[in-house]
């Protein structure tokens, strides 16, 4: 399993939300490149990037900190917050980032997700942040009622590279990740899934590990920058 380290952006800053809430802001580094030089110091393989401001406003926004961060580190990186079209999506390809994220539009666009994924083949990965089993969009701001498993099952056939579930009630919120429908989710669909969302300790980590999915990874954000988690002894665990 890999372990996706993550870097939330805000106005150009490192923060970490609580339960999405864009109200319920921490602020743990005013240089995003520097927090993802220390990430990648200390052994990630890959990096998780959100653009928060990006995922309400529909369109990139923290673009200068995402490029700072590619132009500083040659880890691999995926990144996700306001992708909704092809330019867009061509734009942070050619910048050098290895994945993008694909959201909002993967529930009011499918097609515009299989297009990019024929189109960018191993570079494109299906976001599915749900509150209660249903999917939310636009920054988790409204839930539809579309079923996550059943929004997964609908892209087995695309070509897309991963599926990145997350449990909008586990957010931040340092009370454990939901091992048993991330778990159902990854049995549900051959598409490689990295589970996010509550990831505080290295008994999560181990929960994920052993729950008898074929899970691809986990990503982390505040467990690494509160201290809860080690990233070092975090990639020991899931090399282990």
């Amino acid at each position: 399993m890999i372990l996706y380290p993550a870097i939330d952006l805000k106005d150009g800053k490192a923060v970490r939300l609580l339960r999405g809430d864009m109200e319920k802001v921490t602020v743990f580094n005013d240089d995003p490149s520097a927090q993802a030089l220390d990430f990648v110091n200390a052994g990630c393989s890959w990096l998780h990037l959100v653009d928060l401001n990006g995922a309400f406003a529909g369109e990139p926004v923290n673009a200068a900190a995402v490029e700072s961060i590619l132009s500083q580190t040659n880890t691999p990186a995926q990144l996700g917050g306001g992708i909704r079209d092809l330019a867009t999506i061509e734009m942070w390809l050619s910048k050098g980032l290895a994945r993008v994220i694909l959201g909002t539009i993967a529930v009011e666009n499918p097609d515009l997700v299989r297009e990019a994924a024929r189109e960018f083949p191993g570079k494109v990965a299906v976001g599915i942040d749900a509150k209660d089993g249903k999917v939310a969009t636009k920054g988790w701001a409204e839930v539809t009622d579309v079923d996550a498993v059943d929004l997964a099952k609908s892209y087995e056939d695309a070509g897309v590279a991963a599926i990145i579930y997350t449990d909008i009630n586990r957010d931040g919120a340092m009370q454990g990740p939901n091992v048993e429908y991330t778990a159902a989710m990854a049995r549900a669909v051959t598409i490689p899934v990295i589970a996010s969302g509550g990831v505080s300790s290295l008994a999560d980590l181990k929960a994920l590990r052993d729950c008898g999915a074929p899970l691809n990874g986990a990503i982390s954000g505040r467990a690494l920058y509160d201290g809860a988690l080690d990233l070092k002894d975090a990639l020991k665990v899931l090399d282990g």
